[in-house]
């Protein structure tokens, strides 16, 4: 049985998802604040997360940052198509705004676990003992897990899959634009240099050198 954690704090829309989702046959874990919430996913995890934003005490853009593995589906009033594209960004897998229809809803769940009950294989890549979840945006390296933007994971995705050669920056931008439109000539160089600290954090090895005047690839020695 799928188990999907509603993180809300108006009771009424938590209890009509709740409800509903039962009756569809998944399990339903809940919490009605984001500091309760992370005390909920440090005994559990679940297959997905409803994630409203505007909760008490820690935020559900603050919160999103602290999710490592579990798909997450925001739902929320707010409507800011600005908001909206930094969450996904930060992580979150889609975005249904308040108020919505139930049908829609169970749809975006139902291709969120049909997506991720594909072959695995087609989702995680290997180098060395770096482990990356292209589904999740998601890298594990000595079983932590560290959670990427989708620019920084597309960015390590092009470069596992050549890691042998050397990528040029122009080839990077043309290889990921059309999943990480918010990457420029200008920003590429934060991403990349903001992808090697998140590496390096967790065993203090370099995963990816810089090839001076042409670009980048991963390190083999």
């Amino acid at each position: 049985m799928k188990k999907i954690m509603i993180i809300d704090d108006d009771m009424h829309i938590g209890n009509m998802l709740e409800d509903t989702l039962k009756t569809e046959g998944y399990g339903i874990l809940r919490a009605y604040s984001g500091t309760e919430a992370l005390m909920v996913l440090e005994r559990e995890k679940p297959d997905l997360i409803l994630l409203d934003l505007m909760l008490p005490g820690l935020s559900g853009e603050e919160l999103l940052k602290k999710i490592n593995g579990i798909p997450v589906i925001i739902v929320s009033a707010k409507i800011d198509i600005d908001n909206k594209v930094a969450l996904l960004l930060d992580g979150a897998c889609d975005y249904i705004t308040k108020p919505f229809e139930m049908k829609e809803l169970l749809a975006r769940i139902a291709v969120q676990f049909r997506i991720n009950s594909q072959s695995d294989s087609s989702y995680i890549m290997y180098f060395k003992d770096l482990k990356l979840n292209t589904d999740i945006n998601v890298a594990t390296v000595n079983n932590k897990d560290v959670k990427l933007t989708r620019t920084e994971s597309a960015i390590l995705k092009l470069l596992m899959k050549n890691p042998e050669r050397v990528i040029t920056k122009t080839a990077i931008l043309d290889c990921i634009a059309m999943d990480t439109p918010d990457c420029t000539e200008s920003s590429l160089k934060q991403h990349i240099s903001n992808l090697r600290k998140k590496l390096k954090q967790v065993t203090d090895e370099e995963y990816i050198e810089a090839i001076w005047g042409i670009g980048f690839k991963m390190k083999n020695d």
